[in-house]
């Protein structure tokens, strides 16, 4: 089935309740699969910190972050607030023209058929698929020349010109990290930068999430872990709402003024040979306040292998997954999502 559904911030406009289409079974719902810890012990890296040649105790935090929950905010990054605030704003303000605008930039073929990029829902499976309480822009940023331009919005007028400068900021920032993380694993610096060439892919997704009138039945995002390498996130400063699941509790994502959230998905978990955690993590809806987030994909090549460093497998730790095109895992994340299942369990040995 691939008729998209009404889009959630119309029918919040609207004032109307949720479809049944957007209500949870009572096991599956929000509050009776885990009272979320109220105070988020989620690690904070300092990126100026870790950066500098006495960074050690920075690096052992990044380790130790990554083993154990596979995310962290990051300070010190170095993107000046003044512009964070301007991708924010850009991204509100697409939200808020009307429908006719943004679907000059649909994700739907003569209004049925899906593709990824653009604006909308994600995939609808079938009529039995419960769905999620946002509308996203979906966008590729790299490589440059695969950018599908008639799709990226002309209003505001600084939308491109920030999201180029966006994309720029996002891919230093992911390569000081991937340094940092495999310096911590006692790789070579470059053993997983040097993965990511030309056609390496960064894709933007836009997430609006309006008010819901039933947070208490209604995911913002159903739980799920990336199918990139690394995932940048900005996030609403004023409303917070992201969880991460760690030893099957909940624990809220605080918003830290002007950090960045760093989430890593399924390919670094198969790059690292299964040290570093991809996370399952999930958005709730809130009964009063909207709420944004911008999220930065980073992947490989397509056409390229997706598997463990040589470096990290011995008789101690024998290999933990199998190879994969990095395409065919991208594809079949997009399948899982929508069948509320994980396609790193596809490819464990």
């Amino acid at each position: 089935m691939n008729e998209s559904p009404n889009l959630a911030q119309e029918l919040a406009v609207n004032g109307r309740d949720p479809p049944s289409r957007y209500i949870l079974k009572d096991q599956n719902h929000p509050i009776s699969i885990s009272s979320a810890q109220p105070s988020s012990p989620i690690p904070v890296i300092d990126l100026s910190r870790l950066s500098r040649p006495d960074g050690g105790d920075e690096l052992a935090k990044l380790r130790s972050a990554l083993e154990s929950w596979g995310l962290f905010l990051l300070v010190g990054h170095g993107i000046p607030q003044p512009f964070l605030d301007e991708v924010l704003n850009m991204s509100r303000d697409f939200f808020n023209q009307p429908l006719e605008e943004k679907q000059k930039y649909t994700n739907l073929i003569d209004g049925k058929d899906f593709k990824l990029e653009g604006y909308g829902n994600d995939i609808v499976k079938s009529d039995e698929h419960i769905l999620d309480w946002n509308d996203r822009l979906y966008l590729l940023v790299q490589p440059e020349d695969q950018r599908s331009l008639s799709l990226w919005p002309t209003t505001p007028t600084s939308f491109k010109d920030n999201l180029h400068e966006f994309g720029e900021k996002t891919k230093n920032i992911r390569d000081i990290l991937l340094k940092a993380m495999a310096k911590s694993l006692n790789l070579k610096e470059d053993s997983f930068t040097s993965k990511f060439n030309e056609k390496a892919i960064m894709y933007a997704r836009f997430n609006y999430y309006p008010p819901c009138s039933r947070p208490d039945r209604v995911f913002g995002l159903k739980p799920h872990s990336d199918g990139s390498v690394m995932t940048i996130l900005l996030v609403d400063k004023d409303v917070g709402g992201l969880q991460v699941v760690k030893n099957g509790e909940w624990f809220d994502v605080p918003t830290l003024d002007y950090s960045l959230l760093v989430n890593l998905g399924d390919g670094m978990e198969i790059m690292s040979n299964g040290i570093f955690k991809s996370p399952v993590h999930r958005a709730l809806t809130n009964s009063t306040k909207e709420r944004l987030s911008i999220v930065m994909f980073c992947a490989l090549d397509p056409e390229k292998e997706l598997e463990p460093d040589e470096g990290l497998i011995d008789d101690e730790r024998p290999r933990v997954y199998k190879s994969v095109k990095t395409k065919d895992y991208i594809a079949s994340i997009f399948e899982t999502f929508a069948e509320g299942t994980r396609a790193i369990d596809l490819v464990r040995v």
